[in-house]
């Protein structure tokens, strides 16, 4: 009758204890603090409400091309009380909201200041402009996207419903 098991299990226990070691001397032992200046998750620029600011100034320049190392979206100059700032209020403003602001607009932006590559920003929340108040971020700084309706869909649906209102109704 012939042997299955192993006959010289040495070698194999040798074998394993020292790719243990070695497992434990590449591991370091030793666990790191989290930075505790760090408040946000996920994906970027970290947003701290608990810093929310309301700055109230005039527009000094609109920006809306992307330069390296800012954040992705328009960002206004505003001169506040402590001087200029820089407001982020990111991609998915409406052309209206866009055409409102220009130089020497008055705004009130409620937000919080984050910096970027080494570039102080107030990241925008809200952003009033003429009376009407816009939310750009939620309450975890994540930024909003408007789904608007093209009037191209509303007016073909209207027409499309007069059609059917001629015909005596859906049958």
């Amino acid at each position: 009758m012939r042997r299955t098991r192993f006959t010289k299990p040495i070698p194999l226990i040798a074998g394993l204890l020292a790719s243990l070691l070695f497992a434990i001397a590449v591991v370091p032992l030793g666990a790191e603090t989290a930075p505790k200046t760090r408040v946000g998750k996920g994906f970027g620029v970290p947003y701290n409400a608990a810093h929310e600011i309301t700055l109230n100034g005039n527009v000094e320049q609109v920006i809306s091309k992307r330069t390296v190392g800012s954040p992705l979206g328009m960002r206004l100059l505003v001169s506040g009380p402590k001087g200029l700032v820089v407001a982020h209020v990111g991609p998915f403003l409406t052309k209206a909201e866009k055409n409102a602001l220009h130089t020497g607009t008055p705004v009130r932006i409620v937000g919080s200041m984050a910096v970027v590559h080494g570039k102080s920003y107030l990241l925008a929340r809200e952003l009033s402009v003429g009376g009407t108040t816009v939310k750009l971020r939620n309450a975890h700084g994540t930024l909003l996207r408007f789904h608007t309706v093209p009037a191209w869909t509303t007016r073909a649906k209207t027409k499309q419903m007069a059609k059917v209102e001629l015909n005596g109704g859906t049958r």
